[in-house]
């Protein structure tokens, strides 16, 4: 039976860290895993591979709906029965190295982040991930979390996941499990499935109920990133009947 990580708190926010290949532990952290993408882990993936999301989601990913919150979940699928391998590792390395998912490149860091209604509004912590197989923690060479974090390319992806986590952070249980699997599906596409959440918006009537500007529609038409900014206001305002987006004339938003 393989361990369980167990989580050490970071004494002066100071670790020690390395990893290379010539580490006889190397590749091992990417096996055996049970990995939850988030809707820019998949932004960053898809756009990598050179595919559209629903391909990306086909090819690569399984869905679940999570027991505790009702909402769905986007799990990378693992190759191999028994070794459940991460399928973009060969024996070189990741393949997808400046594209990897948060989860990868924070390692072997973990981070608890409480959020609050409002930008900007998160208390966050982080953890040493202790594992028996990883040698890294050994090494010499010693960090500070927020050197980590910039090295990483962590912030943005802290932004990012951070501005996905606020739409449904801080909401009573009872009103997430009540939405039905109509609203369910507008959160997959929106969250997940940014060219369907683009099809949608270009290709119904979205933009006769919206009021949204012509520079605004230009930058989402073509470039994913402000899209899903876009896509969480949209969701906001479908879920929760927040004012996060303008309502064209005559168009009032839902009542929850």
């Amino acid at each position: 039976m393989t361990e369980a990580p167990v989580m050490q708190s970071i004494q002066n926010r100071c670790f020690r860290f390395t990893c290379h290949r010539r580490m006889p532990c190397f590749n091992r952290c990417c096996g055996n895993l049970n990995l939850v993408l988030t809707p820019y882990d998949i932004l960053r993936l898809k756009k990598r591979l050179r595919l559209s999301s629903g391909q990306f989601l086909d090819r690569y990913t399984d869905g679940q709906i999570d027991k505790a919150s009702g909402l769905p979940l986007v799990r990378l699928r693992m190759g191999g029965r028994a070794s459940r391998h991460c399928p973009f590792v060969q024996a070189e390395g990741c393949m997808v190295y400046e594209d990897r998912p948060g989860a990868c490149r924070l390692y072997p860091l973990a981070r608890a982040a409480l959020r609050f209604f409002g930008p900007g509004n998160v208390s966050e912590r982080y953890f040493l991930v202790k594992e028996p197989h990883c040698l890294g923690r050994k090494a010499e060479r010693q960090w500070t979390v927020d050197g980590w974090l910039v090295d990483q390319g962590m912030v943005e992806y802290n932004a990012k996941n951070d501005a996905f986590a606020a739409v449904f952070s801080c909401r009573p249980r009872q009103v997430l499990r009540g939405l039905t699997d109509r609203h369910r599906q507008m959160m997959f596409t929106a969250c997940y499935d940014l060219d369907g959440f683009r099809d949608f918006v270009f290709n119904s009537t979205f933009l006769e109920r919206f009021a949204v500007e012509d520079d605004r529609l230009m930058r989402i038409e073509t470039d994913d990133a402000p899209l899903l900014d876009f896509a969480m206001q949209w969701l906001r305002f479908a879920l929760f009947g927040e004012t996060t987006l303008p309502a064209a004339d005559g168009f009032a938003p839902p009542r929850r």
